[in-house]
């Protein structure tokens, strides 16, 4: 008869199923970062993410946050990084684009640094160093003094995620969903001067509320210029902001943990806020130059001799 010659291994391997009972089978369930283990993942579409981005960034038009921050040098490629912690600091923000940070020591709150940008140039002031640098934004060679690759632009790339430029980016959408993670991954490609395509940055979804929890930056070679992670949204004046804002610069080594205190948003940000003058007495310095030298102290002039009589 034809079933007879059915292998056995077969057989058995069909009839298992059939004998399975709930002592064999075990359900479990498992917490993903971010999220409960009952708690049920969002779907959403691409447009539906881009719309999030744009949202976000179109309803603040500036800020003043007191901050604490845990500024820290060094790598992790170089296995090598100091922190400094209790740094007490204020953001202060106005659009297009117009930032302006100040750190204060720990304990004693004197002046630590006051950088401002307004875009496209940058003055940064370091008391303890009695140096004032101004410069350009865009960073072209990388100094080896870290001092000199900090720009306030790029805490304002990290704080504000800018919206797609749909006459430039292309969007790639990526669920990256395991046992681990829910993330949805939205990659912003365009096409560089040889018409290659050449990936911008990548924005990442919680898709447990749908909260911005990631954002990358590349140069053009693919190096991570900023890595921005972003976790605890809270409400600050009826709009939405991470609480918690870490911020990695690997190429320029160094990064920042920033934990907000205090928020206002849309309470208007005066021009005085933005205007940083150079301390007299202070070294100038253009970023890429030498420092110009100190000026020699004005020597008194000597005793006029009375005339003899």
């Amino acid at each position: 008869m034809l079933f007879r010659r059915v292998p056995a291994a077969i057989l058995v391997l069909c009839l298992i199923p059939l004998g399975l009972s709930s002592c064999l089978a075990r359900r479990r369930a498992f917490a993903r970062t971010g999220g409960k283990p009952t708690q049920p993942l969002l779907v959403a579409d691409r447009s539906a993410l881009v719309d999030i981005m744009a949202r976000q960034y179109e309803a603040i038009h500036d800020f003043n946050a007191t901050v604490d921050m845990v500024p820290a040098l060094g790598s992790a490629e170089k296995s090598k990084i100091t922190e400094y912690k209790d740094v007490r600091a204020y953001i202060l923000f106005r659009k297009p684009g117009g930032i302006r940070l100040i750190g204060l020591y720990p304990v004693v709150r004197n002046k630590a640094f006051d950088m401002v940008s307004d875009g496209t140039n940058f003055k940064l002031y370091v008391p303890a160093r009695n140096r004032f640098l101004v410069g350009r934004n865009e960073i072209d060679q990388p100094s080896e003094n870290k001092l000199e690759n900090l720009r306030p632009q790029h805490f304002l790339e990290a704080l504000l995620v800018q919206p797609v430029d749909a006459n430039r980016d292309k969007l790639l959408l990526e669920n990256f969903t395991d046992e681990d993670n829910a993330f949805y991954i939205l990659h912003v490609v365009h096409l560089n001067g040889g018409g290659q395509l050449q990936l911008d940055r990548t924005i990442w979804f919680n898709r447990y509320n749908l909260t911005i929890a990631r954002q990358l930056i590349f140069d053009t070679a693919g190096n991570i210029l900023t890595d921005a992670r972003y976790t605890e949204w809270r409400p600050y004046d009826n709009l939405v902001f991470p609480k918690h804002i870490e911020i990695n610069r690997p190429h320029d080594e160094y990064a920042v943990v920033i934990d907000i205190v205090k928020m206002d948003i849309n309470k208007g940000v005066s021009d005085d806020k933005f205007v940083l003058d150079q301390p007299e007495g202070t070294t100038l310095q253009v970023v890429g130059q030498a420092p110009a030298p100190s000026p020699a102290p004005a020597r008194p002039a000597p005793p006029r001799r009375k005339k003899k009589s």
